[in-house]
């Protein structure tokens, strides 16, 4: 009989069907994820009806929990719309994600289907009362009419002609939006049932019961807190305890010269990360690890840095990706943290582990965003534990992502709960952070198209870094790191509050 974890992992799938081809799970190769008012009221229903069986159900409690959290995630997204105005970035912009993700997955059995895919989405964008920013649909047209022009790509197969002319059609609706949002009003706040539907997407994200006003001021508070970091080691490095010149220095000075420079730079700090994990890890991943730079036509719309898992045939090893987009002007400080966050010991690590386990599917490949992001910030932390820094100006590196992940807290909840405007947003960043201008304006856009995704960060790291420290001071001398991220990774995704029972069940044990 199939568990109810079984069929939520199905729905799941069902919801994102290029995730599980990535990942070569069978089953999915043909489909895409059906954006139809209907379609998705169809799947709603479906996961209510799993949710509902849920709470009489005798399975293993750790699952029913991320059972309950995969399933209410999902009905939050599709009660947000937010395929009605997300058209700019891949994390939540149905088209423009599509576009990026295609030449990465096979798309032989499903390129048939592609123009329905782009039509559903441009029919959700006619008529609704969620209009875009006037800058995400400028963002968004721009991309598409660089594909229109791009000669035919090889995922596109024998239906090049018809996903192109439904690529020019959804090109239309997007210029034809009367009255696009202005940078004014660019949070959830300002659009109808949005201000439920952003505590909704914050408990999601940060699986906590936190408000937006408790984020808000935690981001506060550890911003503050950084600023005590940043003079310590800027008075090392530089001989200034100041700041905003910290932050002018690290714009300013020690930029890359090349592409080729970030490349060589991430491979050895993998190398490194790779030769010291055995002293504080018992289970290391059995696929290797690939660094690589994003295709160029998807440069101006990709994160500086991202993690593609490995296929569990090995056919494609886990991939560290970088965007080299205006690498010049771009901080070489950062280089060394990154990798650590994406790949060794961050996510490479967390999502292969438990990829290799024998854990449900629903726990090898839930995607919850504060305990996976959480340990990709844990390990920017862990890193200079294992003393993996190569020096002080890559510490200041791991302080300047620490800063924009404290910023996220800020700054997503000003703008979704609080009714900041865009500018506001920038300048908060501008003065608290050392991120490079083009940096910021697209940190920006992405919080405005995902919100809530950006609270996940650096919740999930104050919360794993709480339940490690009171594990060691109950066990005391008995306490052994290995075990504790052995713990922490093999028990797959998971949201916080069951991670604290699995850490305190761990330290109570013989």
């Amino acid at each position: 009989m199939t568990s109810l974890a079984d069929e939520m992992f199905q729905a799941s799938m069902d919801w994102t069907p290029l995730y599980p081809t990535m990942l070569g799970l069978p089953g999915w190769d043909d489909k895409l994820t059906d954006l139809s008012e209907e379609g998705q009221q169809v799947l709603r229903a479906r996961i209510t009806d799993i949710l509902s069986r849920a709470e009489t159900s005798d399975e293993d409690p750790v699952t029913l929990a991320v059972l309950r959290h995969q399933g209410r995630a999902i009905i939050d997204r599709i009660d947000a719309r937010l395929s009605e105005h997300a058209v700019a970035t891949m994390l939540e912009a149905p088209v423009i994600g599509l576009l990026m993700m295609a030449p990465h997955v096979d798309m032989s059995q499903r390129t048939g289907k592609v123009a329905r895919y782009v039509e559903q989405a441009a029919e959700r964008l006619q008529g609704s009362e969620r209009r875009p920013l006037r800058r995400h649909v400028e963002i968004g047209v721009t991309r598409l009419e660089s594909f229109l022009a791009s000669p035919v790509q090889e995922w596109e197969g024998d239906h090049s002609a018809e996903i192109r002319t439904a690529i020019a059609g959804y090109r239309d609706v997007l210029r034809s939006i009367e009255n696009p949002r202005g940078d004014d009003q660019p949070g959830l706040c300002w659009l109808p049932d949005g201000e439920r539907n952003y505590v909704n997407m914050a408990r999601s994200y940060t699986t906590t019961s936190y408000t937006p006003r408790e984020l808000h001021d935690l981001g506060l508070e550890s911003m503050a807190r950084l600023r005590e970091e940043y003079a310590e080691i800027g008075s090392r490095v530089w001989g200034t305890k100041d700041v905003p010149e910290i932050f002018h220095r690290l714009r300013t000075e020690l930029l890359w010269d090349n592409e080729d420079e970030m490349v060589a730079s991430a491979l050895e700090a993998i190398a490194r990360a790779e030769a010291e994990a055995p002293k504080w890890f018992g289970r290391m991943p059995k696929t290797g690890c690939e660094v690589r730079l994003v295709d160029e036509a998807e440069r101006q719309v990709a994160a500086i840095a991202y993690y593609d898992l490995a296929s569990l045939d090995g056919t494609r090893p886990g991939t560290y990706w970088l965007n080299p987009l205006n690498a010049t002007e771009r901080s070489r400080t950062q280089s060394e943290v990154t990798a650590f966050h994406e790949a060794v010991p961050g996510h490479h690590y967390q999502l292969s582990i438990a990829a290799e386990t024998d854990l449900p599917n629903l726990r090898r490949f839930a995607f919850i965003e504060a305990y996976i992001e959480g340990w990709g910030l844990y390990s920017e932390r862990l890193a200079d534990e294992m003393g993996l820094y190569s020096s002080d100006e890559q510490r200041l590196g791991m302080l300047a992502l620490d800063a924009i992940r404290a910023g996220r807290l800020v700054v997503d909840t000003g703008l979704h709960a609080f009714g900041w405007s865009r500018q506001q947003a920038v300048d908060y960043l501008r003065e608290h952070t050392a991120m490079a201008e083009s940096e910021i304006s697209s940190e920006v856009d992405r919080y405005i198209e995902a919100p809530g995704q950006a609270l996940a960060y650096m919740v999930g790291r104050l919360e794993i870094q709480r339940v490690r420290a009171e594990a060691e001071a109950k066990l005391g001398d008995r306490f052994d790191v290995r075990a504790f991220h052995d713990l922490v990774i093999g028990s797959g995704s998971v949201p916080l509050s069951v991670l604290d029972d699995i850490v305190t069940a761990w330290t109570a044990s013989p």
